[in-house]
């Protein structure tokens, strides 16, 4: 029998389909003796063995197991579970209370020689009170049954490949310790975000199960121990019951791990009365972030997201929660002349209480060793204990008029418009030429010169050798420089030579604190196109731990998620920014496109439209906006969008007519402009073919384009 709303199965009248699975399709259902809504599981394969079991696992009386009520002749009623799947990262207290809670539910299945074997987030649902249910118990297995239903089902290994214990992944036996070994890799996510095992195809996953050890966390010393000795590949080695994991696990909420010290630098506010001098009170605060940053065990939020409170006058403590922070810095200046007025309180986060407060009139030469003290004080006040005699807070101290300049510099190229990166161009030129040996400043303006390429202002093979030769500048006078290895690991990127852009990731990540743009760039420009879009969540993940209100970065992660075959997830994240800033472009584009590929044309033309008002400029949302516009028979607006889409003189960015015939269906004319992008060097194109176009992988244009990018040919398979 089909199933459609109306449907009757005995007492069970469908209401709407809920979802589908390997095991069957979910359906909304009423019970109509009862008057109560279940969820009824429709069985793609049923056995007297299986309804055995179903059976025993009714007998489980658990608040944190869905129920079974019923075993009909093809399906299972359940009980109906409102809330959301479960989802990482999670705060550490939220990821402790919830894994209790699962660990107490297969401990009760576990006392009654019941196995789960398909434990996995989406199995798991948290209810909008909060309370975790486990769902599924569908593979679910007696432990005195045949050793070979453990094993196959029609031929295969039974169970979801990330989440599968190396026992369950080789076909053998199993045991209590096999579910212990899943429980590890559903914490590990609650609190990453990311899967402990990556790969782009389940023989990946397996390969990584059986033979790697999932990155480090960044989680208290006593939660990630629990972690990773659930995760041991030998059972013996694991926790030999969910009772023992269960009470590890209380053992540590009952004492709560100390808090990481952390801080939020907030933008110093310009005291001055004279509005150009804003520049030098937001680069005295990005200076202290970079000085605080080198200082060991203390996390420091970037300035992306601790400047999206300038100007705004929030609650100390209201910004430390949306920034996850123990402690904030705030502050003041006033420059006059030649004479600095510094103010600066550290505030605690819990209550709002000043641990620490200065003022500082000095002379503006002296403006280096402010920064200095502040980071001190900041130290002592956190009762930090730096290891080794010293930590040294500053790589070079440039001269003051040069500084200056790049103070500058960095505040126009943060503005991101054609005329303040054309200012910020002349602001490193100058700070160069007044202090050749000043690094970063190389470094900063090769970043710029990025920045031109991706934004249109400059073919981005023009921009290359620009790229390279500054930062190859910064390398020569500080070779540990992480911004200046990770510029040259993206040029590398643009020239597809994979090999050298993962040498300089590497480098960049080497030592010490790791600035959140390596760990962006690395995901995107060396992990994503080279198909480990996992790894590519995961330093996503990262960066975004100390630049949560990143939304350009979230965005880009997003595009890692669809990558990965987590679309839903990358959608949610999308949606997530539009809530936060409703003026912010690239959230539209992305969004609107994944949902013409998936068949939602009406929210997509939606997102469509006012991206292109937000952002004409932008060619991805013009091809985006005249595809829709095409689709719908608007043929005269959609026309003169096409037009703005064809090159005139000069640079003509190739992305926007690859997305406006992707969603055509004109698949030779989307490879012809992704060939474009790629000669170009635009990078945008990695974007494109790893989260869009990956139809084109199974087509006979993608051989030259893999060639032409130095990847290999085969066609992507997606994630189980």
């Amino acid at each position: 029998m089909t199933l459609a709303p109306g449907t009757r199965l005995g007492p069970y009248e469908v209401v709407s389909v809920l979802g589908a699975g390997g095991m069957g399709e979910v359906w909304k259902a009423r019970d109509t003796r009862l008057d109560r809504i279940v969820a009824i599981k429709r069985l793609t394969q049923h056995s007297e063995r299986f309804e055995q079991e179903a059976r025993a696992i009714a007998a489980l009386n658990h608040p944190h197991i869905c129920q079974i009520y019923d075993v009909g002749p093809d399906y299972l009623v359940l009980e109906y579970v409102e809330g959301r799947p479960l989802q990482g990262p999670l705060p550490v207290n939220d990821a402790i209370r919830l894994a209790i809670q699962i660990a107490s539910a297969l401990e009760e299945a576990h006392a009654r020689g019941i196995l789960h074997r398909d434990l996995k987030p989406a199995n798991v649902m948290v209810t909008p009170q909060g309370a975790a249910k486990l769902l599924d118990f569908g593979l679910a297995k007696l432990l005195d049954a045949d050793a070979d239903v453990t094993r196959t089902l029609a031929g295969t290994v039974m169970g979801t490949a990330a989440y599968m214990s190396p026992e369950q992944a080789e076909g053998k036996p199993l045991d209590a310790r096999s579910d212990i070994f899943s429980f590890g890799a559903v914490l590990y996510e609650m609190l990453s975000g990311t899967r402990a095992f990556a790969g782009q195809t389940s023989a990946q996953v397996v390969t990584a199960i059986l033979r790697d050890d999932p990155p480090a966390l960044q989680a208290p010393a006593g939660l990630e121990r629990i972690v990773r000795r659930c995760l041991l590949k030998a059972s013996a080695q694991r926790f030999q019951t969910m009772a023992d994991v269960r009470a590890a696990l209380e053992q540590l909420a009952a004492k709560p791990p100390d808090l990481q010290p952390s801080i939020a630098v907030l933008p110093f506010a310009n005291m001055s009365g004279d509005k150009d001098n804003e520049y030098f009170s937001d680069g005295l605060a990005e200076e202290i972030i970079n000085a605080l940053t080198r200082i060991p065990g203390l996390k420091v939020i970037a300035r992306t997201s601790a400047f999206a409170f300038k100007d705004k006058h929030e609650d100390i403590r209201r910004i430390a929660e949306a920034l996850g922070v123990t402690s904030v810095l705030e502050g003041s200046v006033r420059k006059a002349g030649n004479r600095l007025r510094i103010t600066a309180q550290l505030i605690t986060a819990a209550d709002g209480s000043h641990l620490w407060s200065e003022r500082y009139d000095r002379e503006l030469a002296d403006v280096f060793a402010v920064q200095d003290e502040i980071a001190a004080a900041i130290t002592s006040a956190l009762r930090l204990t730096l290891s080794g005699a010293s930590v040294p807070l500053r790589r070079h101290t440039p001269t003051l008029p040069a500084y200056e300049h790049f103070l500058k510099a960095l505040y126009d190229s943060q503005k991101r418009t054609p005329e303040s990166m054309e200012r910020a161009q002349k602001h490193f030129e100058r700070a160069i030429e007044l202090d050749p040996q000043f690094a970063l400043a190389h470094a900063e303006f090769g970043h710029l010169f990025y920045q031109f390429g991706t934004y249109g202002l400059m073919e981005p093979r023009e921009a290359l050798p620009l790229i390279r030769k500054e930062a190859r500048r910064a390398l020569e006078i500080d070779a540990s420089l992480p911004e200046g290895h990770a510029i040259l690991g993206t040029a590398a990127a643009m020239d597809f030579d994979w090999p050298e852009a993962e040498r300089h990731f590497e480098l960049a990540m080497a030592h010490g604190a790791v600035p959140p743009r390596v760990h962006l760039y690395y995901a995107l420009y060396c992990l994503l196109p080279t198909g480990r879009a996992e790894e590519a969540v995961h330093h996503q993940t990262l960066g975004l731990n100390e630049d949560p209100l990143n939304l350009a970065a979230r965005g880009e992660r997003a595009v890692c998620l669809r990558a990965a075959s987590r679309s839903a997830e990358g959608n949610d994240e999308l949606r997530q920014i539009l809530e936060l800033d409703k003026t912010f472009w690239f959230p539209y584009f992305m969004l609107g496109v994944n949902l013409a590929l998936d068949g939602q044309f009406e929210e997509a033309s939606r997102l469509a439209e006012e991206g292109y008002r937000i952002a004409p400029w932008f060619k991805p949302i013009v091809g985006l906006q005249a595809a829709m516009l095409k689709r719908a028979g608007e043929m005269d607006r959609a026309n003169g969008l096409i037009e703005q889409l064809r090159p005139k003189d000069g640079y003509g960015d190739p992305i926007g007519p690859a997305i406006f015939h992707l969603l055509c269906g004109e698949l030779d004319a989307t490879a012809d402009w992704a060939e474009k992008a790629v000669e170009q060097r635009q990078l945008a194109v990695l974007f494109f073919l790893n989260a869009h176009a990956t139809a084109l992988r199974s087509s006979p244009r993608w051989p030259k384009l893999a060639k032409m990018m130095n990847l290999q040919a085969s066609p992507v398979v997606e994630q189980a």
